[in-house]
């Protein structure tokens, strides 16, 4: 039997609304499937995708806890489980995207807790580290993705050897409880500009007492990191350090014979240094050339300004790109073995010949 008229333009109406609510749904995962819109999606998208779930966190305490270093509190529920070394990626409010070392307690389920230095512009700060200490007051809440784990505490070490400088200190100081705690042998060496400026100091010392040196260089002068590490590979110690770069470059020196130690970078080593070659652009179209001093990033954004990117430093993976063609000279913390196959961060990444294609 057939519908009424009345019954045949409702079903007509309601099948066109639905269409039409799939079809802009459709477009809306498309375009956040691509950032160069309308330039095709990938098939797996890969830039300017989170690596892992967001989740949103208020800022529960917020604390000053040396000469400019703050700590905050970030509370949840149930949040991601973490061990000592690991980082979260804190996305600003502004849009900046900074990674941050855990320093809290790993057993506390409902807390993140972080701190961090103010840098300023004349040492070469961005304005990230100024907007944590200005803008993240206690109540406001941010975006948070991971944790993640690049810099993992070996769990059976003889002996653990830890160097810190400074802000370096953060992924340090979960390890050197957790060692604590179950007996193990350890020491630090930590150094900094002032004793006022060393986060946490009276705690490690207290706990620590004689395993604990510490270099303020405005009193003490500049460490002796040779011969603080002195007997390190004959104890078969696991060497841990986080700080400059001119400590990290210190503490491999001083260790030629051993392993390797366990090393958490400020920031990747310049990304700048090398020869001239040249990016095409398959799906655009346009090929670029990257000169010796500067990077894919910055000449990719000469053709395309609204490529996504955030730390600039092979950290938050905003600026992954897919490899179509060429070898890379990978320079991140950040890609995976499987992922470095066939895709870059651009922003530090570089070219090993004289061309690389890029699925942009």
């Amino acid at each position: 039997m057939p519908l009424p008229r009345t019954a045949r333009t409702a079903l007509l109406v309601t099948g066109a609304v639905l269409v039409a609510g799939r079809t802009r749904r459709a477009l809306r995962r498309r375009i956040g499937a691509s950032p160069l819109w309308p330039l095709p999606a990938l098939e797996t998208p890969v830039s300017g995708q989170p690596r892992s779930r967001a989740l949103r966190l208020r800022v529960a305490r917020h604390d000053p806890v040396a000469d400019g270093v703050v700590q905050l509190r970030l509370e949840g529920q149930a949040l991601p489980a973490w061990e000592p070394g690991a980082h979260l990626d804190l996305v600003l409010p502004s849009g900046l995207v900074r990674q941050y070392s855990l320093c809290g307690d790993p057993d506390d389920p409902t807390s993140y807790t972080i701190a961090t230095r103010r840098i300023g512009a004349d040492e070469g700060g961005r304005g990230g580290s100024r907007e944590v200490h200005e803008v993240l007051r206690e109540g406001a809440e941010v975006e948070v993705r991971g944790p993640r784990n690049r810099f993992p505490l070996v769990a059976d070490a003889p002996a653990y050897v830890f160097v810190a400088g400074g802000i370096g200190i953060t992924p340090i100081l979960p390890m050197v409880r957790a060692v604590e705690a179950r007996g193990g042998r350890w020491r630090l060496l930590y150094c900094g500009r002032s004793r006022a400026s060393m986060p946490f100091l009276d705690e490690l010392e207290k706990a620590g007492g004689e395993r604990v040196t510490v270099v303020a260089e405005d009193t003490d002068g500049r460490p002796d990191v040779a011969g603080f590490l002195d007997g390190a590979a004959g104890e078969g110690a696991a060497v841990y350090v986080c700080g400059p770069e001119g400590l990290m470059d210190a503490v491999v020196a001083a260790l030629p014979e051993s392993g390797p130690p366990h090393l958490e970078r400020f920031a990747p080593r310049a990304p700048t240094d090398g020869g001239a070659f040249e990016v095409e652009l398959r799906r655009s179209g346009r090929t670029v050339t990257v000169d010796g001093d500067t990077t894919v990033l910055a000449a990719v954004r000469e053709e395309l300004p609204s490529i996504p990117y955030s730390c600039e430093q092979g950290f938050c993976g905003t600026c992954q790109q897919r490899v179509l063609e060429g070898e890379i000279d990978h320079r991140d913390e950040l890609l995976t073995d499987g992922e470095r196959s066939d895709s870059m961060l651009i922003c530090v990444s570089r070219a090993r010949g004289e061309r690389i294609v890029l699925d942009l």
